[in-house]
């Protein structure tokens, strides 16, 4: 029997630490994203509901198409006529007609000459950063994981400005100014949509900011593809002052994968220099079919989702809770780690799977639960998950 070395890592004893600071985390088997065990024979069936009737608030399927009908019809054509796998990288023998066709629709939907489809969001993100390598990123300092690592790889200098603050941004720009500012790219990267606060990136004001130094600016559109007409940078007609656009297929697209959006020779560099583009299989054919369905789908699903926004919200508020932003994603601030997971626990023990966030995916004393309504809910489901909430609160003394 071969004996494990331990080269110095402690991996165990790293496991023990996070797990005793309540920061360990484990898989949760889902058995369909879209059907409860009551309705699980019938392929069209969409509500979103998991483990014995329990009833997802958690997931970014915002609209409910990852379990439409259509959506799947769609990605079951394309695997027959093309194939379920891509076999190579879209710069070889990768290229379908699926992601042509995925691509049309989406720079259509997103008003620019152009996008390009990436195996993921976070490829996409890491790979356009590292293919632009601007002398200075100014980054939000809520910005995704992905925008963070796809800076630190740019090797580019990164300034971190506060939180949606035009101002912060204006006044580290006008530091780094200088004798040498016409010689360096500057690059303004933003989440639109930010996915643990709720709240929406001031986008028109940081443009401007961001032109008075002759920068570019990059939207991760992220939680606003789909939920948004042509996202919030399409919505607010910014298409022209935002250079860069980005977005994913795996949420409220309902499918797999990521894209950028943008002029013809931006997309034509990033085709040539982005590692994670070149240097991965293409997406997979029905992923590229499936997420195209979706887009065109997505503006009759719209309407429903901020009905159940409104009153989720509403009903939160009316408690006592405190829920924060101004968008789609609800997010129950409570406070503590500890208190957090309590109400996590009751919740799941009334039938609603909304799970504790907490640091150090947020600030400590800032941990909250993220609650995410879906276009398929029903009446019944957001009076199920008002109901657990007040119960909840109660015995967990928030409320």
């Amino acid at each position: 029997m071969s004996k494990t070395v331990d080269f110095g890592f402690e991996i165990e004893a790293k496991l023990r630490e996070r797990e005793a600071n309540g920061l360990r985390r484990d898989l949760s088997p889902v058995e369909s994203v879209s059907a409860n065990s009551a309705v699980a024979e019938d392929p069209g069936g969409n509500e979103p509901t998991f483990r014995d009737e329990q009833t997802i608030f958690a997931a970014n399927n915002y609209l409910g198409l990852a379990g439409d009908e259509r959506v799947a019809t769609a990605a079951a054509e394309t695997a027959r006529t093309v194939g379920t796998g891509a076999g190579a990288s879209r710069l070889v023998v990768g290229d379908t007609p699926a992601h042509r066709s995925l691509e049309r629709s989406l720079a259509a939907s997103k008003g620019t000459e152009r996008a390009l489809a990436f195996s993921s969001g976070y490829a996409a993100n890491v790979g356009t950063l590292t293919a632009l390598s601007p002398d200075v990123i100014f980054s939000d300092e809520l910005n995704h994981a992905s925008i963070i690592d796809g800076a630190r790889l740019s090797e580019a200098d990164v300034v971190v400005y506060d939180h949606c603050d035009p101002d912060a941004l204006a006044a580290a720009m006008a530091e780094r100014a200088g004798e040498t500012r016409a010689e360096q790219s500057w690059l303004v990267v933003t989440d639109s949509v930010f996915s643990m606060d709720g709240d929406i990136a001031p986008l028109a004001e940081l443009c401007s900011v961001a032109e008075s130094y002759g920068a570019w600016v990059m939207a991760d559109e992220a939680h606003a593809t789909g939920v948004y007409d042509g996202g919030v940078v399409g919505e607010r007609g910014l298409e022209d002052r935002v250079q860069i656009q980005l977005g994913t297929l795996s949420k409220a697209l309902g499918a797999q994968g990521g894209f950028i959006a943008g002029s013809e020779p931006l997309i034509e560099w990033i085709l040539n220099a982005a590692r994670s583009f070149i240097f991965s299989t293409g997406l997979a054919p029905p992923a590229a079919a499936a997420a195209e369905q979706a887009l065109e789908l997505a503006p009759e699903q719209r309407d429903a989702l901020w009905h159940n926004v409104d009153r989720l919200r509403e009903g939160l508020e009316s408690m006592g809770y405190d829920v924060m932003g101004e968008t789609h994603i609800l997010p129950v601030l409570v406070g503590s780690r500890e208190d957090a997971v309590a109400l996590d626990e009751r919740l799941e023990e009334a039938g609603i799977v909304a799970p504790a966030i907490r640091p150090p995916t947020v600030p400590a004393g800032t941990s909250r639960i993220r609650v995410a309504p879906q276009a398929t809910h029903t009446d019944r489901h957001i009076d199920t998950c008002l109901a657990a909430f007040e119960a909840a609160g109660e015995e967990v003394g928030l409320l």
